[in-house]
């Protein structure tokens, strides 16, 4: 087991989870969008890795997601970071290990958190899923090495300090949004586009029906005056949903895939972004 030992006064705050779908590859064009933009509270109600907001790092946010175990994680490295870690490195790293730990039930937040750190980072390409029963059955990544980042999970924890974390319904946040607040939006994708693989169950958890759905909780947002962006598979499907949302769309943004399921294929792909951000 490697452990990270950085500085922690050098260390930028990044995603201390690997996440299929993540948003690292979008910071760059982002800040061209964002430059001299400010806003008031920062919304991102599908957080999974975090990638916009540790990058953003906002003086007031909210965070949630559907995910009941990835919040509780995100909360337990907030408030009690030390004792999740000192909790993920007392698992070794084996296959049979793996697979002992995958199959336990954690007996508080604290085992609950290292648990679901120790599975992403050993389980095979960091993928989350979870069988009809809610149970996590990703098989073993079978690496030689794993990296536990703790100085970056101490960073995340500094980042997470006076921020709202729930487990909830995008929809459920609508009326907590206000005027001049950005909501970054970056939803399961649906449909696969450029042989995305891991689409294959997302499908199941967010359908077109729950595109077409999200479409009107941005137009509530635009309602409002909240600003929003929005990220989204290029396919031609997403394209009729969204097409006149914004005044930013659709911009097509290109980024490597390097993480999916099996069957995906690791290239370049492009992919949709829809706002309102000021021009």
């Amino acid at each position: 087991m490697k452990v990270g030992n950085d500085s922690l006064e050098k260390r930028e705050p990044k995603p201390f989870l690997r996440w299929a779908g993540g948003k690292r590859w979008l910071l760059d064009s982002l800040d061209e969008m964002m430059s001299d933009f400010t806003f008031k509270k920062y919304y991102e109600p599908f957080l999974g890795g975090g990638s916009v907001f540790f990058h953003l790092k906002p003086n007031s946010a909210f965070l949630s997601d559907l995910n009941n175990d990835l919040i509780t994680t995100y909360v337990a490295v907030r408030d009690r970071c030390e004792e999740v870690i000192n909790k993920l490195l007392q698992y070794k790293i084996t296959e049979d290990d793996y697979y002992d730990i995958r199959a336990s039930v954690p007996n508080n937040n604290i085992e609950l958190a290292a648990r679901f750190i120790y599975l992403n980072h050993t389980s095979y390409n960091g993928l989350y899923r979870v069988n009809k029963k809610g149970q996590y059955n990703v098989p073993y990544g079978k690496k030689d090495t794993v990296h536990f980042d703790v100085e970056g999970i101490r960073a995340a924890n500094i980042a997470l300090q006076g921020v709202s974390l729930k487990s909830c319904d995008y929809q459920d946040t609508i009326n907590e949004i206000d005027k001049g607040d950005f909501v970054f939006l970056d939803p399961p994708y649906t449909v696969s586009h450029n042989h995305n693989g891991f689409i294959q169950y997302n499908k199941k958890l967010f359908s077109i029906d729950n595109q077409k759905e999200l479409r009107g909780y941005i137009e509530k947002l635009d309602e409002k005056g909240a600003y929003f962006l929005l990220t989204n598979a290029d396919h031609y499907s997403i394209r009729e949903i969204f097409n006149d949302i914004g005044n930013r769309g659709p911009m097509e943004v290109k980024r490597f895939s390097g993480l999916g399921g099996i069957g995906s294929v690791r290239e370049t792909k492009t992919e949709l972004v829809f706002s309102n951000l000021p021009l």
